[in-house]
């Protein structure tokens, strides 16, 4: 259990939250010494605002949280970072799914990335019951392991260190992994994944993990694992490069989405498929203008070696539609134009299946993890014409380049298949509630209740 939380509830101090609509009504019912602190503190009862009310002693008694709404969960997770060291409890929340997500809420504001610091957090600690723990804390593990992995530099976590840490996921739940690593590649007929990854010193590879039983429904998971993404040939600048060790951040969300699907024994055969590399400069760095024999036939020509992340999905995605999978997912930080299209903080999410689109939107709606819907509007598949090729990696137009990106995509998977390819930034640009500046899980919680509902649904 992770040390935010404690299952001891003596000595607790309540935590009460109160929607900014009600706040008039709650204060008009409390004591003339509350009112008066509060007048005192000059507070301003907006939402992510935090009041702590003492008693006679001076010791703190309780603690005020304004929410937005009523539904607001996640201003919870600005307690870990504003509470003096104690134990806390809520009081008074409306129900118990409620009051699981307010405290997964807390428990993803806990979290610190540690490994080149020590922690300045002060230790705060929210009581939660047994019967919560379990689901509660198998959440958080994916969460903070996804996070972990994107605020990993790239020296600590290159193409096999990240298959490494599939490995030991596999150990641990007795699942299989096998690995196609190098000149492999070219031998298994993944030509896009070696053109991508061969000028660097660490060999590219393809991750597969399955776990389950064969026999049930067929779910594949496939996550881009660029390690570090200079943009190759078509070099980035500086300022782009400095966090490019996150564009492995598909990879990572697509570890935690099937750590979590394992740890909940959903009774699906899973497959997770990471295409991994680095997208680097040197002798043997693919080049703009070549071209590529792709896995299913197709001819590519290199217009941006910057646009690598579609050509290592290609590769996968082809493997995982060879199996008929009933869903087919992939996650991945492919394009500036979809943090364009919907910034930072949504997922950017295509598919041509209206009943899966819809089912995500509820679920994303529910989870308060924001996705929205862009189109695979065909017509821009002649921005992808090659002179040379069967189609190009990148458009000609500036414009609208995470439907193009999307399209290319589709090339590499059947449309009877029902896919749904997810374009994020998989990185807090700043401080949220419940959302540090850095790495971050984005989808996975909207695809998970998706799934959980669907194959193993709450009698």
């Amino acid at each position: 259990m992770p040390n935010c939380f404690t299952q001891q509830s003596e000595r607790s101090i309540p935590i009460v939250s109160i929607a900014c609509l009600q706040w008039d009504a709650w204060l008009s019912k409390q004591t003339a010494v509350i009112k008066q602190w509060l007048s005192t503190l000059n507070f301003v009862p907006k939402p992510g605002c935090t009041a702590l009310l003492p008693n006679n002693k001076g010791e703190l008694e309780q603690v005020l949280l304004v929410l937005n709404d009523e539904s607001d969960f996640w201003s919870f997770g600005v307690l870990p970072n504003v509470l003096p060291k104690g134990h806390y409890q809520f009081k008074g929340l409306k129900n118990e799914k409620f009051s699981h997500r307010a405290a997964m809420a807390w428990g993803l504001g806990a979290y610190e990335f540690t490994r080149y610091k020590k922690s300045t957090k002060t230790l705060t600690q929210l009581f939660i019951s047994e019967k919560n723990s379990e689901f509660l804390n198998a959440k958080l593990t994916a969460i903070y392991r996804v996070r972990d992995l994107i605020n990993t530099p790239t020296e600590d976590l290159g193409p096999a260190e990240l298959a490494e840490k599939v490995v030991q996921l596999a150990e641990k739940f007795n699942a299989t992994v096998k690995q196609i690593i190098g000149d492999d590649l070219l031998t298994e007929n993944y030509p896009a994944i070696h053109a991508v990854g061969r000028a660097s010193s660490r060999k590219p590879r393809l991750i597969d993990l399955t776990w389950g039983n064969p026999n049930d429904p067929k779910i594949t998971l496939v996550g881009k694992g660029v390690c570090f993404d200079s943009g190759g040939l078509n070099l980035k600048p500086g300022s782009s490069m400095l966090f490019m060790k996150k564009d492995m951040g598909g990879a990572a969300n697509a570890i935690g989405l099937a750590e979590m699907i394992m740890t909940f024994n959903l009774p699906i055969r899973l497959r997770l498929l990471i295409p991994a590399a680095e997208n680097l400069i040197g002798s043997q760095a693919y080049k703009p203008g070549d071209i590529i024999k792709m896995r299913n036939g197709l001819s590519v020509e290199i217009s941006n070696t910057d646009a690598e992340g579609r050509l290592i999905l290609a590769d996968a995605l082809c493997e995982a539609d060879s199996e008929n999978p009933e869903l087919l997912i992939d996650l991945a930080t492919l394009t500036g134009a979809a943090r364009a299209a919907v910034g930072t903080e949504i997922s950017a999410f295509f598919t041509d299946h209206e009943t899966l689109a819809s089912n995500l939107l509820n679920y994303s709606e529910e989870e308060r993890d924001p996705i929205w819907r862009l189109p695979l509007y065909k017509p821009y598949k002649k921005l992808l014409e090659s002179k040379f090729a069967d189609m190009s990696n990148s458009g000609t137009s500036p414009h609208a380049g995470a439907i193009t990106a999307a399209l290319f995509l589709s090339s590499f998977v059947r449309e009877k298949t029902p896919w749904v390819h997810f374009d994020f930034n998989a990185y807090n640009a700043s401080f949220r509630p419940g959302r540090p500046e850095g790495g971050e899980a984005m989808a996975i919680l909207t695809l998970l209740s998706y799934l959980h509902s669907k194959y193993l649904p709450v009698k």
